[in-house]
């Protein structure tokens, strides 16, 4: 009996997690950008 049928989709779900996590950040980090650039104009700079 093979495990595969559960491991691979076990590190298929921890890859899409991880890529989830990565893509809230980067749209968090622009978000944050924004609002800093809004505050404070010098930044943009």
């Amino acid at each position: 009996m093979t495990h595969l049928t559960y491991i691979i989709p076990a590190y298929a779900i921890a890859v899409l997690l991880a890529g989830g996590f990565a893509v809230d950040a980067w749209l968090r980090m622009g978000r944050a950008r924004r609002k800093l650039a809004a505050i404070d104009p010098r930044f943009m700079r």
